[in-house]
């Protein structure tokens, strides 16, 4: 059933299960703010104002386990070997839905920008992005990349289904209440649509579909499993496999 740890305590199961979230996008909007006063795409910029993604994500990813750690008793994962193979499952067959737009818009030869319902549904070009290349010396090359999977895999996989699944799910149902005590992976629409709907509105326009379709696959993992490391699983397996599909063709923007 997923029991919660400290459950006589509320607020601290609130602030275990918001606050990591609350810094990681904080961060994502410091990101935006200083990229627009120091970043500068020019050959002769110095890495930081290059992409200062470079720098801000390791702080980003430091202070999220940090916190992840500050808080780890708090979380309830249930880690089973059952769940995590359908989890991994799960991760493959969503990231497939991800991906499919630009796989398509490659295996079509689409150039150049694309409208209405093609764009809205992810055929986009996907070049510019997260690109450790800007780096020419091998360890620089290799730190950024290995730093960019630890990010994605273990950090955003974590944080995301800790607020989605352990939190946001939980409080939809009952936020007028003792949210905590619904039962972890209940099934009701309203939580479908208001999660879904904000995973959703948390990423760019372009993954809209992707986000739609991928979140909605979680949902039905976290109320088919009733197993918040299921979803973490899956989640990993995902950004895994998406690093690898960008390491392989350069759609840096899907970073």
């Amino acid at each position: 059933m997923n029991p919660l740890p400290q459950a006589k305590d509320p607020a601290r199961l609130a602030r275990a299960h918001v606050i990591p979230f609350g810094v990681f996008m904080a961060f994502i909007i410091l990101l935006q703010l200083v990229s627009g006063v120091i970043e500068w795409k020019h050959p002769d910029a110095p890495w930081w104002r290059h992409d200062p993604a470079q720098f801000v994500y390791p702080i980003q990813c430091l202070m999220a386990l940090g916190l992840l750690s500050h808080y780890w008793r708090n979380y309830a994962f249930d880690w089973s070997l059952k769940w995590a193979g359908v989890g991994i499952v799960f991760g493959v067959v969503g990231i497939g839905f991800w991906l499919l737009p630009t796989v398509l818009h490659d295996a079509w030869g689409m150039h150049g920008p694309t409208h209405g319902v093609l764009k809205f549904l992810g055929f986009v070009e996907r070049n510019d992005g997260f690109d450790p290349g800007i780096f020419h010396r091998a360890t620089a090359y290799w730190a950024s990349l290995l730093l960019r999977f630890f990010r994605a895999v273990v950090v955003v996989a974590l944080v995301e289904e800790i607020f989605w699944r352990g939190f946001l799910m939980r409080f939809v149902c009952d936020w007028e209440g003792d949210y905590w005590k619904q039962p972890f992976g209940r099934h009701r629409w309203i939580s479908y649509l208001i999660v879904t709907g904000i995973f959703m509105a948390a990423h760019a326009p372009a993954d809209y579909a992707g986000s739609f379709i991928y979140g909605s696959l979680t949902y039905v993992l976290c109320v088919w499993s009733k197993n918040l490391g299921a979803c973490v699983i899956m989640h990993a397996t995902a950004n895994l496999l998406m690093g690898l599909y960008i390491m392989a063709t350069g759609h840096y923007g899907l970073w």
